[in-house]
């Protein structure tokens, strides 16, 4: 069969989808990825067919409204929900036009998207094909988002006789149940997989020193977002309890340059997170629902600066489950230093994150996953 992924924009949206995607082509089915412009590379480089959709990149999207005026970042667990919807919602609208031509010769049989990935519900009900959402991270979807992205989209569901964004007829998600919400929606789960950017390895990657390795990284916006550049690093690199460990940064070219400048003994760069993760004892990080998948995929505890409210959301159920600690992102040092001390030498920590590793590699493989997404597509024939 033939399978349209929709993604973006963000690499971490892209890396999210790749596990599922590439299990698809395994398996024998055509698969193209339609992603932003400022992502196809990030596709291609992982082995997936790919075809740009829109020039507008993520940025642009969240912060400039459809007509043309500029957005303030918003404050609030509410206003954050709404701005990521909306934002989402403009790059769907952005890229329906090329969609549509592109399916106009190449009808998929299926489309699949990621969480907020509307275009992909668009397109499902324009050709009149099955439609399914991937979870990309552990925040849970709220009626108000689809509420958002329907006035935000509403020239288009005119277009198409809607009065709403539709509905998915399969829903898998990425999140070890045991930290989902007790109410949450029903899901098929599927087990977390790496699907980022891979960088050539080295051994003292996997070698250890005998001290503590830590690593601390504040994910792709550090470039775009001036409290995840060098200033996210900064408290954390001069901590007297990170000074005595080993500790990787894990970040963007161009702030690891800076880090360098400042600190010449500490390790930055682009590190792949996947292969890294393993060896390392703790994980400090912005609350990205990637980065946090990492963590749990290698059984490792984290500490989380959120930098944004809606992110320490699903974080929060793992702090309650006993895997990590989630902080605001200005904290006194002594509260840092606190949560440092108890996250090293804790053991119940580790023996939490490492249960939830084995609960996420209890989950169906995505080529397991294959399987149902087969059976959509047999039931609508």
């Amino acid at each position: 069969m033939r399978i349209l992924f929709f993604t973006g924009g963000g690499r971490a949206t892209v890396h999210a989808l790749v596990p599922l995607a590439s299990a698809c082509r395994t398996e024998g089915h055509t698969v193209v990825v339609a992603v932003p412009d400022e992502d196809i590379q990030a596709v291609t480089e992982l082995g997936l067919p790919a075809i740009a959709v829109s020039a507008k990149g993520v940025f642009q999207a969240m912060f400039w409204d459809r007509e043309g005026r500029k957005l303030d970042r918003p404050r609030g667990e509410t206003a954050e929900l709404e701005f990521a919807s909306r934002g989402f919602a403009r790059m769907a609208a952005d890229s329906f036009g090329a969609l549509v031509e592109l399916t106009d010769h190449w009808k998929p049989d299926l489309v699949v998207g990621g969480t907020r990935n509307y275009g992909a519900a668009l397109i499902a009900h324009h050709l009149g094909v099955p439609y399914a959402v991937q979870a990309w991270d552990g925040l849970e979807r709220e009626p108000s988002d689809r509420e958002f992205a329907s006035d935000e989209l509403r020239p288009e569901l005119d277009a198409l006789g809607l009065d709403r964004v539709p509905v998915e007829d399969l829903y898998i998600h990425i999140t070890p149940p045991s930290v989902r919400p007790a109410d949450a929606e029903p899901a098929e789960h599927m087990r977390w997989s790496p699907g980022g950017t891979q960088t050539p390895l080295e051994p003292w990657m996997f070698r250890r020193d005998g001290r503590p390795r830590v690593l601390v990284t504040s994910g792709s916006r550090a470039a775009m977002i001036d409290t995840l550049g060098v200033a996210f690093f900064r408290p954390l690199l001069d901590s007297p309890t990170l000074r005595e460990t080993d500790l990787l940064v894990a970040t963007k070219d161009e702030v690891a340059e800076q880090l360098r400048a400042e600190w010449p003994d500490v390790r930055a760069g682009f590190l792949p997170l996947d292969a890294v993760m393993p060896a390392c004892d703790l994980l400090i990080h912005h609350g990205g629902g990637q980065t946090c998948m990492t963590a749990v995929n290698a059984g490792v505890p984290q500490l989380v600066f959120a930098d944004m409210l809606a992110s320490a959301i699903p974080m929060k159920r793992i702090d309650a489950y006993g895997a990590s600690i989630t902080l605001n992102l200005n904290e006194p040092p002594e509260r840092v230093e606190k949560a440092l001390g108890e996250l090293l030498n804790t053991p119940s920590y580790r023996e939490r994150a490492a249960d939830l590793a084995r609960e996420n590699a209890a989950q169906k493989r995505p080529s397991e996953i294959v399987a149902i997404l087969e059976g959509l597509v047999e039931k609508a024939r």
